[in-house]
């Protein structure tokens, strides 16, 4: 793994224990920083992407900026639903409280907080992320980061997340497993308007879904498969999928399998 993990600059006792635990979580090396830049390590180490534990947490500095984990576009959606506005993929999946969702691509976890958010407390949201980076900084800000709003702060903490590929989580689930299974793989092709995402291109999995993968998936589903796609190209085309949703003026669609297990 190109990656090692250090600290700020003089670092607390709980910074140092913090950043020796995610060094033996991900079997990465530990480098104590003492004064050394960014710059300097990455040169010593011949790495180009740097773990750097602050007292807010881990920060993943990568060639393409830093990456930790927010809340995103997630807190804007969210505050769209509580004032009944229409969320395109809680449309796509006819969400509802009560409700069990599979984000088989975790990623920033944006789209499995508004999913945890709308079901609420009897549903269930599993993340599954294959990058064993991206699923620890998922895993370590959903558990720790705290919103104003306490209902937001509850659907953080009910995400499962799972560091696993897929298709190997898939194969081993029961049919009719989950309500909705849920696909956000990297795009092909950038959204170079968001910032947020450019970080994560150095650290996920950008492989597109195996036909394999979603043909778990609609055995897994009780309800429906949906997977987020921008407009232009032809994943759905090569997957099958003919029921599109999204926004008219949106640059991301939805692609919804509807399954009869």
């Amino acid at each position: 793994m190109d990656l090692i993990v250090t600290t700020i600059q003089s670092p607390s006792q709980a910074v140092e224990e913090l950043a020796l635990q995610i060094a033996s979580v991900l079997q990465i090396p530990f480098v104590p920083r003492e004064r050394f830049s960014l710059i300097a390590l990455r040169n010593n180490y011949q790495i180009d992407n740097i773990v750097v534990v602050t007292k807010n947490g881990p920060v993943v500095h990568t060639l393409g900026g830093e990456y930790f984990f927010h809340l995103n576009m997630a807190e804007l959606r969210i505050k769209n639903i509580i004032n009944g506005k229409h969320d395109h993929m809680v449309a796509a999946m006819m969400l509802t409280a009560g409700m069990s969702v599979l984000d088989c691509t975790l990623g920033l976890a944006t789209d499995a907080v508004v999913a945890s958010f709308v079901v609420g407390q009897t549903g269930k949201v599993v993340g599954l992320e294959s990058s064993p980076i991206i699923a620890f900084i998922a895993n370590y800000g959903l558990q720790n980061f705290t919103h104003d709003n306490l209902d937001v702060t509850e659907a953080l903490r009910r995400i499962q997340v799972q560091r696993t590929h897929c298709h190997d989580y898939l194969i081993n689930l029961p049919a009719n497993s989950f309500d909705i299974v849920f696909f956000d793989p990297m795009f092909r092709q950038p959204i170079h308007s968001s910032s947020n995402l450019k970080p994560l291109r150095y650290l996920a999995n950008n492989q597109p879904i195996a036909e394999s993968a979603l043909t778990e998936a609609c055995r897994v589903a009780k309800k429906r498969v949906v997977i987020k796609e921008t407009n232009h190209n032809n994943e759905f085309e090569r997957l099958g999928v003919t029921t599109i949703c999204g926004g008219k003026y949106s640059s991301i669609q939805y692609g919804v399998i509807k399954v009869d297990n």
